[in-house]
């Protein structure tokens, strides 16, 4: 049951608009029994103040005190004071109450409240420390906690407060009234003796509760948050850069207040770390905002906001004042990494951010190729390339993906192997075995990136980088939890073997005093067989098509390196790897006619070995991924029987499966078997399957040299059958 006196007190706030001084001192008394009252929880009086007409009360009184003025009147915060505690008390775990500030307006008030001693902030200095009394630190901290009060696990106030923009007013007044790490500056901030540590207690508290309530109500951030609030985020990330210095006094002793303010300064750095990472990651506008201040600092009012997150992950280190914290010093470490992994994260980004590489990659000066941004890349990579010095693997992998995501054209490429820079031989050096995988994975990344451009695979061949992979573990058994390691591995080298005949020797034949079986050709074809990714198993194949092709062109004269490589790519595990990318690619035609030319170039050589290759059963995997079922126009296929060897997808593709697989692919597949089909080819023992398979095969392949419209598919199928004799 409601308390009658209590609901009596409430009645007396009711119509006191237009106060005077005499009814202020009223109103704070009245509004202070409340709010006592209300710390203890009474759910029926709790109801019943909410359903009457007390938020239509504090909404006046909130009005009242604004009516006119650019911030309270210093008279009228004791009652202005009391009145918040009042509407933070009592929607405290009550959401119906939550819903009747809301509508009653009392919220929106507040917000304009907390804007209103936004405005005191000098805009051209937006992180200034605000010297507010303590009567206004109260009123200001406790709107807040009316806010964080009113919108916890309640989304009609959440949403209505991100629509009056209260996470940014929110954000603003805690950094001006509390920057992070002021406090420890010589001198700090001038606060009048008699308030000094009731002034440093509020502005703590303040930002406790700020952090609380943005945590709340960013659930959404990008459409909260723009990029006017970066410089805001980085001052608290400020604060971990050295020099650190002594405290000034009175701050020169581990008092209790010193190590409050230092648990303060922690909380606003791990949240504005993990804003700055999801604005980063969520919002373009942001990225674009932050690229361009590298070239315009006026961009975000003369802060260098991006350079400033380079310095801190570049130079950023656990503060010595956490010594005096009790608790676990080991789990703030943790957190600290965190929040450098955070901001590393959000750097990657914004160099992923497409519409920004003109801005971050800068030719203007012929002295530093691609720039400032690049060049402190570049030098992190230099510098800590040796990590048993320097222990600096969170620069490796901020370098290594930021330039990766950065790479777009082949001339980038150039420029990074390319004097002065000269990239290669350092990452080649990364790739030790003893490496972490995380510098593992920003380093393999880079290079696959590097290899795409034909200009540089020249260059990246002489650093030994195929040779240095494949010594890295990257293709042993210990590695094949990271797949997308392996994978961009896998890429590297795929791109590196193309057109090169240099880097094919280096992938397939054994340097001086190592073993034939663990060449890097040796090591993909063993992870193909042992691996259960599609992926995998498809792009290590690849490079056997790559490889091939490279060595089989008749521009590739090396005498015998060429002939040695050859003929340990002409073996039949090869050939039929090759057969299974063939029979597992239905869905990918590109795929299947790069396995078909490859296999045809084999047969060129040794036409029992792709015989064997195509004609034995296909693994489990591969049938299962060949099995028909969603299968679309493009897939090649039969909707009734599942191809169980690699000259199954022959058969489908001449039967015209897949109705947009291009003709190339079926002609290819004619001159492959008119290459098998050569009796002359084969050993002896085999004729008799050989037989068998060409009375399967003569049919179609009769039928695709008899179409009336002359093509190229009907050309290579007569041409195949010229060759069947």
């Amino acid at each position: 049951m409601a308390d009658p006196g209590i609901i009596a007190l409430a009645d007396e706030l009711a119509g006191q608009t237009r106060l005077s001084d005499a009814d202020w001192n009223k109103v704070e008394v009245t509004a202070q029994t409340l709010a006592n009252f209300l710390r203890v929880k009474h759910n029926d009086t709790q109801t019943a103040l909410g359903g009457a007409q007390l938020p239509a009360v504090l909404t006046a009184i909130i009005k009242d005190a604004l009516r006119g003025l650019r911030v309270p009147d210093v008279s009228h915060l004791p009652a202005l004071y009391e009145i918040l505690r009042v509407g933070a008390n009592v929607c405290v775990d009550h959401d119906e109450n939550r819903g009747h500030l809301l509508d009653s307006g009392f919220l929106h008030e507040i917000v304009t409240l907390l804007e209103r001693y936004t405005d005191l902030i000098p805009s051209d200095k937006s992180t200034v420390f605000l010297p507010l009394s303590v009567a206004h630190l109260k009123v200001v901290r406790t709107a807040i906690g009316v806010l964080l009060n009113a919108s916890m696990g309640y989304e009609p106030v959440k949403a209505a407060l991100n629509t009056d923009e209260a996470p940014v007013a929110i954000l603003r007044l805690a950094g001006a009234i509390y920057p992070a790490g002021a406090w420890a500056k010589s001198p700090p901030p001038h606060i009048p003796p008699g308030e000094f540590d009731e002034s440093w207690q509020l502005r703590n508290g303040l930002s406790s509760w700020a952090w609380r309530a943005i945590g709340e109500l960013k659930y959404n951030a990008p459409t909260v948050f723009g990029q006017e609030v970066l410089p805001h985020l980085l001052t608290p990330i400020r604060s971990y850069i050295p020099p650190f210095g002594a405290p000034p006094p009175p701050f020169d002793q581990a008092t209790p207040l010193r190590r409050t303010l230092v648990s303060a300064d922690l909380e606003a750095f791990e949240e504005s770390c993990s804003l700055l990472e999801a604005l980063a990651l969520d919002d373009e506008d942001v990225r674009l905002s932050l690229a361009r201040g590298t070239a315009f600092p006026d961009e975000h009012g003369g802060v260098r906001c991006l350079a400033e997150i380079l310095e801190f992950i570049d130079r950023g280190d656990y503060h010595p004042l956490w010594k005096d914290l009790p608790g676990d010093s080991v789990q703030r470490e943790r957190s600290f990494d965190f929040c450098k992994a955070a901001l590393i994260k959000a750097v990657v980004e914004i160099a992923g951010e497409e519409k920004s590489v003109d801005v971050l990659w800068d030719d203007s000066d012929e002295k530093q190729p691609g720039g400032a941004f690049v060049g402190q890349m570049v030098q992190w990579i230099k510098k800590h390339k040796d990590l048993k010095d320097s222990n600096r693997d969170d620069l490796l992998v901020c370098a290594t993906l930021t330039l990766g995501n950065l790479l777009r054209h082949g001339a980038h490429a150039v420029t990074l192997i390319s004097p002065p820079l000269s990239l290669a031989s350092d990452l080649a050096s990364l790739l030790r075995p003893e490496i972490d995988i995380k510098v593992k994975h920003g380093v393999i990344g880079l290079l696959k990136h590097l290899a795409y451009a034909p200009q540089a695979r020249s260059s990246l061949g002489e650093a030994d980088i195929i040779r240095r992979l494949a010594n890295s573990n990257i293709f042993q058994p210990t590695s094949d939890v990271v797949e997308v390691v392996q994978v961009n591995a896998i890429g590297v080298i795929k791109h590196l073997c193309g057109g090169n005949a240099k880097n094919c020797y280096n992938l397939i034949l054994p340097s001086d005093g190592q073993e034939a079986d663990s060449t890097g050709l040796h090591q993909i074809l063993a992870l193909i067989k042992r691996s259960d990714s599609t992926a995998v198993k498809s792009e290590g194949t690849r490079v056997f098509v790559n490889v091939i092709r490279t060595l089989w062109h008749e521009n590739t004269r090396d005498g015998e390196p060429r002939k040695a490589a050859m003929g340990i790519v002409n073996s039949p595990p090869l050939a039929l790897a090759l057969a299974q990318l063939v029979g597992r690619s239905k869905k990918y035609p590109i795929l299947v006619n790069e396995g078909i030319v490859a296999l045809t170039l084999l047969s060129l050589h040794s036409a029992n070995v792709v015989l064997d290759a195509i004609t034995t059963p296909l693994p489990l995997e591969v049938k299962n991924n060949s099995a028909p079922g969603s299968a679309g126009e493009s897939e090649i296929g039969s909707p009734v029987t599942v191809p169980t060897r690699a000259v199954d997808t022959l058969v489908n593709l001449l039967k015209g499966h897949g109705t947009n697989v291009p003709e190339e692919v079926r002609a290819n597949a004619c001159i492959l078997l008119g290459q098998v089909g050569r009796e002359d080819g084969v050993d002896t023992e085999r004729i008799p399957e050989l037989v068998k398979l060409k009375a399967e095969l003569r049919p179609l392949l009769v039928g695709a040299a008899d179409a009336e419209k002359e093509s190229r598919l009907k050309a290579a199928a007569a041409g195949a059958l010229q060759r069947w004799g």
